[in-house]
């Protein structure tokens, strides 16, 4: 408010806001004394106030008004210009000035007054080298797109909703220092008039940069914790590192291992110059990997002897810059395959662990102007310290599991098998992607008179463990198999000795040796097919009309159980039909339940038996086509293709038991040999023929069969009601018999015999080659 004073005195003109704070117009106070408006005596005696005192006016209704009072002189007259503000008003100005004056003044905490079109009024940053603001400069005049834009358009959000922006974290690259990225803290708030109208925006700066860089290192070792180790496998390691370092850390990475470490082994403790041994496997670059420098699978060259490869070799991260770095290697070739065109800093860390070096980690810094600092090194070799842990457990597992999936391999019979009888393929699939093995087997085994024995097992758990298990399994299998049991009497024998297995186990692992087995055995002569089942899925038959079915055998117990029979289901098998044998870990992968998993796969081999596909081609479909992810549980596949005889192939006969049998034997294979064309096997046969039917006749009485079955070999079998044992052994010089058996050994490749359920068959293979 103001009022003009004369010489004398006496208000002359007197301001609205003057009338309106005393409640007085100018009709009242002009041409009165100005002493008469103040209420302290000093002022009523006609002394004005002095300049900034406070005084007292009187209020038309009679109570007292504190004001800040100033009296100015007029140039040219002798009138005076008293001025006065209520003292609330004068101190809230006063304190206003006082903070803008501290906080204009201060260098920690920037701040910027900014007007209602967000150009810079006043600020505190008119001296500063990045972020240099001056009067009348917007946003887009000292930061880089788009990060102007986004400043720009949160500071209008706050001048137009009046809602305060509290410690906002943003992210800068101003045009000055555009290499160099910043970290303020923002803090911004809308200011008014006196009206109450948005006068602009003031924005308070705290340099974060500190914080954010700190903060940006914590999640770069969060990252890495998170990301490196989570594969065993070595080169997959090797990359995550990479990945994890670009582009927080540096714009270009690479990791070298050496060339040991790939194979499962300890690299070499050789310090110094030379070949280091090591092979570039993987590489990083946030705009992609440069041309000319070294790509993953290329052999790391010859390293020059200088101190910083041999700090290197003994554990220690090195930083430097490129100059540094082209001094020391010369014009050594190796700077165009080592050092990028753009590479302005790099850091270079050793993988070491367990006092071995096993690599190397590269880091390039080439957009980023500073340098890699103390705590750039100190993260790189932390993050290089928990990767090299990583690599060597990932080393030691690939040395292990090759050793294991060496040892099963060599356990596993081979992938195919071709016989007279079926053809058939095996395929195995270890579980998750074959970081695991197991205990599934199968087996193709050709036994005499063309019959094959088709087995499949899956032993519990995984490991060596269930790997050497299923080793002894299947020799027993084997071995049970050549003395000619029926599969029921097969399984007993290698229930038994499970249960021997499981009791020679710690008390710990006893209850986890155990196994399921199926084992078939077709004879093709007759063309049935005899299964029984030790707790296994059942088999499936692909019908020649394209029909599949799973085959409804009785399981008896798993392996090890003990005290249950097994029971035996036979099935008339077609020529060209399918007999598909797995382990459960197939149907898992097309159903959780059994039943409907075995529905869903045979009709899966159904749709490749119409189709015509080949039977390697089927298999490896059948075990593979249908995954959706790595498998939970080992896969065991025998896929076999029924082969017919050619016809005519077989000849049978029965005789009485009586002497003169002997000779209608002869006479009737030594007809067939002359039909078949082997009559060079005529003498032979004959006294083989003689031999066992003689025996026969002499010991086992009515009714005697005879069999030739011809293909590759020749089988000749003579079959008699008596369940005794031949055995061979050698006469002595005054023995009267014994040497019959003898005889046909030395006459035949090999022979033995094998049991019904009434009577035996001793049967004989002869090499059936053409005579030239």
């Amino acid at each position: 408010m103001a009022a003009l004073i004369d010489d004398q005195g006496k208000v002359v003109q007197w301001s609205s806001a003057a009338a309106k704070l005393l409640d007085r117009s100018a009709d009242d106070v002009c041409g009165r004394p100005a002493a008469r408006l103040f209420a302290d005596p000093d002022r009523a005696a006609g002394v004005l106030p002095d300049h900034g005192a406070t005084a007292l006016w009187r209020h038309a209704r009679g109570h007292d008004v504190a004001v800040r009072c100033r009296v100015l002189p007029l140039e040219g007259t002798a009138h005076r210009l008293l001025l006065a503000v209520p003292v609330d008003r004068a101190e809230e100005a006063e304190w206003g000035a006082a903070l803008v004056r501290a906080l204009l003044g201060q260098q920690h905490i920037g701040i910027v007054l900014r007007d209602t079109g967000l150009a810079v009024v006043r600020s505190n940053l008119d001296s500063g080298e990045a972020l240099r603001l001056t009067p009348g400069s917007r946003l887009a005049d000292v930061m880089e797109q788009p990060d102007a834009a986004v400043a720009e358009a949160t500071l209008r959000a706050v001048l137009e909703t009046g809602a305060p922006l509290v410690d906002r974290a943003q992210h800068v690259r101003t045009l000055s220092d555009p290499a160099h990225d910043y970290s303020l803290s923002v803090t911004a708030v809308r200011t008014t008039n006196r009206s109450g109208r948005p006068s602009g925006v003031t924005v308070l700066l705290t340099d974060a940069t500190a914080q954010w860089r700190a903060t940006r290192r914590l999640r770069l070792r969060h990252q890495a914790a998170i990301r490196v180790g989570s594969s065993l496998d070595v080169r997959r390691t090797a990359q995550d590192v990479a990945d994890v370092l670009v582009p927080d850390f540096a714009e270009l990475v690479a990791v070298d291992l050496a060339e040991p470490v790939l194979a499962g082994d300890e690299p070499s403790k050789t310090l110094g110059a030379g070949d280091p041994h090591l092979r570039r496997m993987a590489v990083r670059g946030a705009e992609g990997w440069p041309a000319g420098l070294l790509r993953p699978g290329d052999a790391f060259p010859a390293l020059p002897n200088r101190p910083n490869i041999r700090a290197i070799q003994q554990g220690r991260t090195i930083v430097t810059d490129r100059a540094t770095l082209e001094k020391a290697m010369g014009d050594n070739p190796l700077r165009r395959l080592l050092i990028p065109d753009d590479g302005r800093y790099v850091a270079v860390a050793p993988l070491f662990a367990r006092g071995l070096i096993l690599g190397l980690i590269g880091a390039w810094r080439t957009d980023r102007e500073e340098p890699f600092d103390e705590q750039d090194a100190d993260l790189l070799t932390e993050i290089a310290a928990h990767a090299a842990l990583s690599i060597d457990n990932a080393r030691r597992y690939t040395r292990e599991h090759g050793a294991a999936v060496a040892l099963q391999q060599r356990l596993l019979p081979a992938a195919t098998t071709f016989t007279p009888a079926i053809d058939a393929v095996g395929r195995y699939l270890p579980a998750a992607g074959g970081a695991e093995i197991g205990g599934d087997w199968f087996d193709a085994l050709p036994l005499p008179s063309l019959r094959v024995a088709m087995v499949v097992g899956d032993v519990v758990g995984h490991g060596l463990h269930a790997a050497a298990t299923m080793g002894r399994l299947r020799t027993a299998v084997q071995t049970l198999a050549d003395l000619e049991l029926p599969p029921d009497e097969l399984l007993t024998r290698l229930d038994e000795l499970v249960a021997r297995l499981a009791a020679e186990a710690s008390p710990a692992e006893r209850d986890a040796v155990g196994a399921t087995c199926l084992v078939t055995l077709y004879d093709p002569v007759t063309q049935r097919c005899t299964m029984a089942s030790a707790g296994h899925p059942p088999p499936i038959v692909a019908e020649p009309d394209g029909t599949a079915r799973p085959v409804p055998v009785r399981p008896g117990p798993p392996l090890g159980v003990g005290g249950l029979p097994f029971e035996t289901t036979t099935v008339q098998l077609a020529p060209d039909s399918w007999l598909a044998l797995y382990t459960d870990g197939l149907l898992h992968r097309h159903a959780d339940d059994i039943d409907t998993g075995a529905d869903r796969l045979a009709l899966r081999i159904a749709a490749l038996h119409r189709s015509g596909t080949p039977l390697e081609e089927a298999g490896h479909a059948l075990i593979t086509g249908q995954s959706h992810g790595p498998a939970a549980d080992d896969t065991a596949l025998l896929l076999a293709r029924i082969r017919p005889l050619r016809p005519g192939a077989v000849a049978e006969w029965e005789f009485p038991a009586d002497p003169a049998t002997v000779a209608d034997a002869r006479a009737a294979a030594s007809g067939k040999l002359t039909e078949w064309g082997l009559a060079h096997l005529d003498f032979t046969v004959e006294l083989i023929v003689s031999e066992l039917v003689t025996n026969a006749v002499r010991y086992a009485g009515a009714p005697i069969g005879l069999r030739l079955i011809h293909d590759t070999v020749l089988f000749c079998e003579v079959s008699d009601p008596s369940n005794t044992q031949p055995r061979l052994r050698r006469a002595a010089l005054s023995d009267e018999g014994g040497r019959g058996l003898f005889l046909v050994a030395q006459l035949s490749s090999r022979w033995g015999s094998r049991y019904g359920q009434s009577g035996k068959t001793i049967w004989v293979e002869l090499d059936a080659t053409p005579v030239s």
